[in-house]
């Protein structure tokens, strides 16, 4: 005879089985020192990806280790100094990106079988260390984080990369997610919307038009198949389309190139000069491709960018901060997260 469990006294049993799962936001990377060593070791690690720069062959290899990392941690040191949080004696980006996985975890408190950590692709804590860190404290799945809304094979991929060869080194693997990119779902446009908004009511002026700014990559990456420049198109038109703004209100800019290729463009900083040369006097930037403040935001476009527009003739310029961990920054990670953990929470 078939004896039937009442669905209500099956619940403890139900629950006593769901797996622990580990949740690991990462971001791009830091160095561990603002001086010229901790930016050398940051930058060989980085600029030896071969999803950053794909040609490592001898030419780039004498290049990188005969020039760049000779010259130009010295000065990378000194823009890092602008910008360093002397209190925690490290980087903006992981202070903002610790505390952002510490919200995360708040937020998902209900689930008590979730953990949540976080990593940096280049420099510490690393992949290897956040990975083994959550399956030490029993989880037997895992969700990969890349923070970062569009997509790259020089972002979003080398993530991936990394966390495949730690687990290529596990005999007992968890299981393995990654979240895709969320460059046009709804709570990522809001918030980036209301940022923008929230920001300009501050501002003792009404800016003339918006720069939004996106990190650069060379212009072969995208004609070999890369999506990036595809989703930060679809990142603009969604937050024109929300603000109400014209394609002439609303700029697409890449920032951040460097090497004699050509990149993406229009570039961020020439955009920025001939504005300004054309009699442009109030502007706003945005940094949409970045979930938090970083070297990129914080010194290059809200300082030297800064600099080149008030130096040809503009007169006010802000940088609209990024999401970070703000509550609307908060929500679009949340969201991303639980909408990929279904089926295990």
């Amino acid at each position: 005879m078939t004896t039937v469990v009442p669905i209500e006294n099956a619940k403890p049993a139900l629950a006593a089985r769901l797996p622990h799962v580990g949740v690991l936001l990462v971001n791009l990377g830091t160095p561990d020192t603002a001086d010229a060593k901790g930016v050398r070791v940051y930058l060989k690690e980085f600029l030896s990806d071969p999803r950053v720069i794909e040609d490592q062959g001898l030419l780039w290899k004498l290049i990188l280790n005969g020039i760049i990392l000779r010259t130009r941690p010295r000065s990378k040191a000194r823009d890092y100094r602008k910008i360093w949080n002397h209190e925690r004696d490290e980087s903006p980006l992981k202070t903002i990106t610790r505390a952002q996985a510490e919200k995360l975890a708040r937020g998902v408190a209900g689930h008590d079988h979730v953990e949540v950590d976080w990593a940096m692709r280049y420099g510490n804590p690393s992949i290897k260390a956040g990975i083994e860190a959550l399956v030490k404290r029993g989880c037997e799945r895992l969700l990969v984080v890349p923070l970062y809304p569009q997509y790259s094979a020089a972002t979003s991929a080398t993530v991936c990369d990394a966390a495949f060869r730690v687990l290529g080194s596990m005999r007992a693997q968890p299981t393995l997610r990654v979240t895709p990119p969320y460059y046009d779902t709804p709570e990522y446009i809001e918030a980036v919307a209301t940022s923008i908004e929230a920001h300009l009511a501050t501002l003792s002026y009404q800016p003339e038009l918006i720069v939004a700014s996106f990190h650069g990559m060379p212009k072969d990456y995208v004609d070999r198949g890369d999506p990036y420049q595809a989703q930060c198109i679809a990142t603009v038109d969604a937050l024109r389309a929300r603000l109400g703004l014209e394609a002439s209100k609303l700029l697409l800019t890449f920032q951040s190139r460097f090497g004699n290729a050509e990149w993406l463009q229009p570039y961020t900083d020439k955009t920025i000069e001939q504005l300004a040369k054309n009699g442009v006097k109030r502007v706003a930037v945005v940094m949409p491709g970045f979930a938090a403040d970083c070297l990129e935001t914080l010194e290059e476009v809200a300082q030297e960018n800064a600099d080149i527009f008030r130096h040809n003739g503009g007169e006010a310029f802000s940088a609209i901060p990024c999401l970070n961990d703000s509550d609307d920054g908060m929500n679009v990670i949340r969201a991303l997260v639980l909408r990929e953990l279904q089926g295990w929470i």
